[in-house]
């Protein structure tokens, strides 16, 4: 049986496509049909993705981009635009701000809600406006468990959160428009941030096993198991999905 492409002809805009959930969102939805522009601000990795797609026969435009800065998203959205039209967007990137509030400045913070928030507020925005005209569309936002439950970083843990509640009242707005708007919320996931936060916090080996002590699972969760969430939520097998917040977190959450 041939398999079935579920984003066939579908123009997808996925941000942080470098590393991690971003890159195997971009594999995953360009192996189902999809036509993937991806952004990032690394442009090697980002022109090594977009190679690497078009070898397997699948469609990616990289678009270097700062998703902290309006006017290069505004230049991401037009070159959605010029390929059709935004179908799909999945507002992936992030940073993490690993410092406590006594060390968190000013400039930590800004950079933290700037990369975190700010880039999903004017993202949907900008896809908005092109969904509208095609009568449909959808959402995804990459938020985290550190939105849920909270974290010891509360820049970070405020911009998740903040995610949630964003994704919730775009889907209240925008139903009507036949635009659907949810929200994943990842445990920690073997990437590349990840690693850096667990080197930050001290001995790698010691965290990582601390850490994973916290799943019922026993381990972090990799890339390609969210990037299957988001193609459900992208696919029309969701189609009744919207203002929804799914945690993929092996459990951590339910402790």
């Amino acid at each position: 049986m041939k398999d079935v492409k579920r984003l066939e002809g579908k123009v997808v805009v996925i941000t942080g496509v470098a590393a991690g959930i971003g890159r195997a969102s971009a594999e995953l939805f360009a192996r189902h049909g999809a036509i993937v522009v991806g952004a990032d601000v690394d442009e090697k990795e980002g022109r090594s993705l977009e190679d690497t797609i078009k070898k397997s026969s699948g469609s990616m435009t990289f678009v270097r981009t700062d998703v902290s800065n309006v006017s290069e998203l505004e230049k991401l959205f037009e070159v959605a635009q010029g390929l059709g039209g935004v179908d799909v967007l999945f507002n992936n990137a992030g940073i993490e701000v690993s410092k406590g509030i006594m060390e968190t400045t000013e400039q930590d913070w800004d950079t933290s809600v700037n990369v975190n928030l700010k880039s999903v507020f004017f993202c949907s925005k900008l896809a908005i406006q092109q969904m509208k005209d095609k009568g449909k569309g959808v959402i995804i936002n990459n938020s985290s468990v550190a939105g849920l439950v909270g974290s010891f970083s509360p820049a970070y843990s405020a911009a998740k959160g903040g995610i949630i509640a964003l994704t919730k009242g775009l889907a209240a707005d925008f139903g009507q428009h036949n635009i659907r708007v949810n929200c994943i919320c990842p445990g920690a996931i073997e990437t590349p941030m990840l690693e850096r936060v667990i080197e930050f916090q001290g001995d790698p080996p010691e965290v990582r096993a601390m850490r994973q002590k916290n799943y019922p699972l026993a381990r972090f969760g990799y890339p390609h198991e969210v990037a299957q969430t988001a193609l459900f939520l992208a696919s029309d097998e969701s189609s009744f999905v919207t203002g929804a917040t799914i945690v993929v977190d092996g459990g951590f959450t339910s402790k």
